[in-house]
């Protein structure tokens, strides 16, 4: 990845509808390298696709909700394979902390969301424990973030945060078993 690269992204962040010679006259490149650019970095696993965002309020899809998922530790492939195939989640990660999944899921109303939380997660024979946060307002939601994105910090860790600690000297590496 190089400038031109992430400069493209930024550019199809923004537009993704864009056409490539407008692309190029916005990225100071000329059509034919936009247009060899964006197929690499599509070959590439960098782009995974190209879609609309959608206002999910205005398209009848009013209630968000967190449901944060308590797995049963030997069933982390079962409870991944199922919530794949499940329409109403909408993105899902495996977390740290208290909980072990966390789940954005969409419904019409708050029983929807009652609904699929206790009758069907809860009902996963992988699952221990469900707990549903509704989702009152998205303030941001961006499609990606970049490198260039990250502002440099140089703050000082006020006492209490968390630190990385580097291994002295000699003792940065683990022995061979």
């Amino acid at each position: 990845m190089d400038e031109i690269a992430y400069k493209i992204l930024e550019v199809l962040r923004d537009n993704g509808r864009i056409s490539i010679a407008a692309l190029a006259d916005r990225v100071g490149i000329s059509r034919a390298s936009a247009y060899s650019r964006v197929e690499s970095l599509v070959s590439d696993g960098v782009i995974t696709g190209f879609s609309a965002r959608v206002d999910q309020a205005k398209a009848g899809l009013s209630i968000g909700a967190l449901v944060f998922v308590t797995v049963l530790p030997q069933a982390w492939a079962s409870f991944r394979d199922r919530v794949s195939e499940m329409p109403d989640v909408e993105w899902c990660a495996i977390t740290t902390g208290e909980h072990d999944a966390m789940l954005l899921i969409r419904a019409v109303d708050v029983s929807g969301v009652h609904e699929f939380s206790t009758g069907v997660i809860a009902q996963l024979p992988e699952v221990r424990t469900v707990v549903s946060v509704v989702v009152l307002d998205e303030v941001i939601r961006r499609p990606y973030l970049l490198p260039s994105d990250i502002p440099e910090r140089h703050a000082e860790i006020p006492l209490g945060m968390t630190r990385w600690t580097p291994a002295s000297p000699g003792r940065d590496a683990l022995p061979p078993r």
